[in-house]
């Protein structure tokens, strides 16, 4: 699956491309414990919008060149400050949250919803095709992945900032790295964790994985 992206070298130097790669911040709905998928369009908390603050704060002088986001609005406000400084900023549908169907907006560990943590552990177990009704399963997730970073490996740009979401990030980072993607559960990131990515030669490597030390200033 690595190998897809070597068609995106073709179309750009050979210099490494590095990748600023983090999860949205917060929302009234993770601070709540409700499931929000795809088709969950919530906005930023008072405490996302000053983790998104820290954030700026910390990485404003990093010179990206091109921001990418997925199409809801969670991850466009949380670099809305970098956007504001004039960079480029592209949406992808491909970086977009896994669709959770019929558990969306409900409560995670709602007595109505248990469903959702049954689906979680079938893929634990390797069983990745199940998914709940009108949901996607990770093999979904990992196709439209797939086409959205071929597309941000073909383009020109060699340092750019994406944000997305937090289970779509565990699959990408497991299967981008060579995991079995029912190993995503070890990437264990919170709301506006950091990794840094290099891409060369079509392959990935984690150069920083799940930094917040930039959330110390919310944490207190």
């Amino acid at each position: 699956m690595i190998l897809l992206f070597l068609c995106g070298q073709i179309y750009r130097n050979l210099e490494p491309k590095k990748i600023y790669l983090i999860r949205h911040g917060q929302t009234g709905h993770n601070h709540r414990g409700i499931v929000q998928g795809r088709y969950v369009n919530s906005k930023l908390s008072k405490k996302g919008f000053k983790q998104t603050e820290a954030f700026f704060q910390a990485y404003k002088d990093v010179p990206f060149q091109k921001i990418y986001t997925s199409t809801l609005q969670r991850t466009k406000q949380t670099v809305q400050k970098f956007i504001d400084l004039g960079l480029p900023h592209e949406e992808l549908a491909g970086l977009d949250e896994i669709c959770w169907g019929e558990s969306e907006g409900l409560f995670a560990k709602g007595a109505n919803n248990k469903k959702y943590y049954r689906i979680i552990d079938q893929w634990k177990s390797g069983k990745l095709s199940p998914k709940l009704e009108g949901g996607e399963n990770p093999l979904d997730v990992q196709r439209r992945q797939e086409e959205a970073l071929n597309y941000i490996a073909a383009q020109p740009e060699d340092l750019v900032l994406v944000c997305m979401h937090g289970r779509a990030l565990k699959i990408l980072l497991a299967w981008i790295t060579g995991l079995h993607i029912k190993e995503m559960d070890s990437f264990d990131h919170d709301n506006l964790s950091l990794y840094i990515l290099e891409y060369s030669d079509g392959k990935f490597t984690i150069e920083t994985h799940d930094e917040r030390g930039h959330l110390n200033i919310t944490n207190t």
